[in-house]
């Protein structure tokens, strides 16, 4: 986007005033220049973010004051740093730095591992840079090409909650994932994850999509604080009927204050038609995650969390409530964030500082769909605790995306 439609859409807003010295203060960073979107505050305005110790000090029009170090973020946005409710970076070592150049400051992997080797996941978790935890599949060989728990006796209980035991500090809920082909008993096993989940006072995340129960029979078994995840899965067993009309089950399962998440992933969890009905009956997803793994660079589906956040950009939501999604919305569901997802004052310093570019942009969805949109996001700097780090190049003539 050029300048004048830069100022353009961050005029008219209302910037939260701070009334802090800054100047009396010693400064480590200030990011200056960029239009800072925090939905947590409804800030979308021209301003500089200061930052000293590791918190934000000041969110201000053209701070006057001496730092350590600057960025100059004229012309791009500056937002809380992204949490990524839906990954699988504890695959492997990789996984936490490759999102971190994306603007990912905090992440969860969505049942990567079950109790077999969940010891793994958790110490890839521990050693991240940024706040990261982990879902323990309740399948105890975790994520399996031929089904997670196509045998019943691999959602094991017992197993599972030893495993929770010995890693209470990183493991944040019990994921189920429930399509047919993965679960041989959805039901059962939704029944087994819940016995896990309520021993510890933790959250189920189901994969949903093309089950072999009906929806409404699982959704009934989840509790408040429970995520379903993949909701833009097409039929069947999608959360909108074939007359484009919202499950009354999904409806109250959402009242009830259950979570819907997109995870955008690779294949069979979003497909455009299935997107568009929901969207048009006004059901937003909660969060936006990506699903995406440290392969997701050459998924045309995936790319990064940026490209999947240009969907929704493109394709139905405005920019701050695409941000919220993926910001101070996913800080709402697991205690681990529940001081990130903002600026405000006070808060740790992890800012997310993306590009908004104007052109042509393909987006391609889980069934090899395309359709073009006029604005992608591109990461540009991630300051993580108050210091930058090292950012992924992107070529300024990317013309093409996936989502």
């Amino acid at each position: 986007m050029n300048r004048r439609q830069f100022l353009q859409a961050a005029a008219g807003t209302v910037l939260l005033a701070r009334p802090f010295n800054v100047l009396s203060q010693s400064i480590d960073l200030i990011i200056k220049g960029g239009r800072v979107i925090d939905p947590s505050q409804r800030v979308n305005a021209i301003a500089d973010v200061a930052i000293a110790g590791g918190r934000v000090v000041a969110v201000q029009s053209n701070i006057a004051a001496g730092a350590t170090e600057f960025i100059d973020a004229s012309g791009k946005l500056v937002l809380p740093g992204l949490l990524d409710v839906h990954s699988h970076y504890a695959q492997d070592e990789d996984g936490p730095h490759v999102c971190l150049s994306d603007g990912v400051t905090g992440w969860v992997d969505a049942g990567s591992r079950g109790a077999d080797q969940i010891d793994e996941a958790v110490a890839i978790a521990r050693a991240a840079p940024q706040p990261a935890r982990v879902l323990i599949n309740i399948g105890r060989e975790g994520l399996r090409g031929d089904g997670d728990t196509m045998e019943l006796e691999l959602a094991d209980v017992d197993a599972a909650k030893s495993a929770i035991s010995r890693n209470r500090d990183y493991i944040v809920g019990v994921k189920a994932r429930l399509t047919e082909g993965v679960a041989i008993d959805d039901v059962e096993v939704l029944r087994r994850a819940q016995e896990v989940a309520t021993s510890f006072d933790l959250p189920v995340m189901i994969h949903m999509g093309q089950t072999a129960s009906p929806l409404p029979r699982l959704l009934s078994q989840l509790k408040r604080g429970d995520i379903v995840t993949h909701m833009f899965a097409p039929p069947p067993n999608s959360i909108i009927d074939d007359d484009d009309h919202m499950l009354p089950e999904v409806l109250a399962a959402r009242r009830r204050g259950v979570w819907f998440d997109v995870a955008n992933g690779r294949t069979g969890h979003l497909r455009w038609d299935a997107f568009d009905r929901i969207i048009q009956a006004g059901f937003w997803p909660d969060t936006i995650s990506t699903d995406g793994n440290t392969t997701s660079r050459t998924a045309e589906s995936v790319i990064d969390f940026p490209n999947v956040l240009s969907k929704f950009l493109n394709f139905g939501m405005t920019l701050d409530q695409v941000v919220a999604r993926a910001t101070i919305n996913a800080s709402r569901i697991f205690p681990l964030f529940h001081d990130r997802g903002t600026l405000n004052v006070g808060a740790p310093a992890d800012v997310a500082v993306l590009e908004l570019r104007e052109g042509t942009f393909e987006f391609v969805d889980n069934y090899g769909n395309t359709r073009t949109g006029r604005q992608r996001l591109f990461p540009s700097e991630t300051v993580l605790g108050g210091k930058r780090v090292l950012t992924r190049v992107v070529r300024p003539d990317a013309g093409s995306a996936g989502a």
